[in-house]
């Protein structure tokens, strides 16, 4: 068996710009970008046309609004503004810590997060009690391209950590996204039913008799960071 973990709002709170449009405006005026007059309805206006499931990165996004108003810019100042207004204050939640220990006990343990800001997901490791070195795989929507529930992204984090789907269980917050895994016939644990500082006995109660399997770099295509078990601090 294997586990992965949702961050946002499992692992972690992160708190995020009330106003993304607003923030990322800020960010590119201090680049010397050109912010459109109509930026609000722009930013809300999608101008990538992705298949059902996918993830379209905010950069992406920002600069195909952008480049639709005739704005241009230089030196990847779009990317830049879009991570600059991401720069969260995190907190680790309660019961965090004991969770993923818990999960390293039973076999390989990954991230498994929606986000379409790039480096957002390291930053906000750093930001809390977790090395992203403890972590088998880190694989995230704005890498691998998918974004939960859709399948592809845990079949990837299985691949990554080297079981099949069936054997993987998937921690999050949101019976949507997170509870995707179950069509997919992986276990779901939700914390609505099963509350962060009750995980550990969770895992224990669902991997009783199964066995522990070591991570392997895997075939899927998701952008992800794979580290053996033996190199994972204790």
């Amino acid at each position: 068996m294997a586990v992965s973990f949702d961050l946002f709002g499992t692992l972690v709170t992160a708190e995020r710009p009330s106003d993304p449009a607003a923030a990322i405006a800020r960010e590119l005026e201090a680049r010397d970008v050109r912010v459109p007059a109509d930026w609000d309805e722009r930013y809300r206006t999608p101008f990538v046309d992705a298949p059902e499931g996918a993830e379209v990165p905010l950069p992406a996004h920002v600069s195909r609004a952008l480049a639709d108003a005739g704005v241009d810019w230089g030196d990847n100042a779009v990317r830049r503004a879009v991570v600059a207004a991401f720069d969260p204050d995190v907190e680790t939640r309660p019961g965090a810590r004991a969770a993923v220990d818990a999960a390293g006990e039973t076999g390989p343990v990954a991230i498994c997060s929606n986000c379409s800001v790039p480096e957002l997901v390291g930053r906000t490791l750093v930001r809390s009690v977790f090395d992203r070195t403890e972590f088998d795989a880190i694989v995230t929507s704005v890498g691998c391209g998918w974004r939960k529930p859709a399948p592809e992204i845990f079949e990837s984090t299985a691949d990554r950590l080297g079981v099949t789907v069936e054997d993987l269980i998937h921690v999050g917050d949101d019976a949507r996204t997170d509870g995707g895994i179950e069509a997919v016939d992986g276990t779901a644990v939700l914390l609505e039913e099963t509350p962060l500082t009750a995980v550990p006995g969770k895992l224990e109660a669902l991997t009783v008799g199964g066995e522990s399997v070591e991570p392997s770099p895997g075939t899927g295509q998701c952008d992800s960071s794979v580290r053996s078990r033996e190199d994972r601090p204790r």
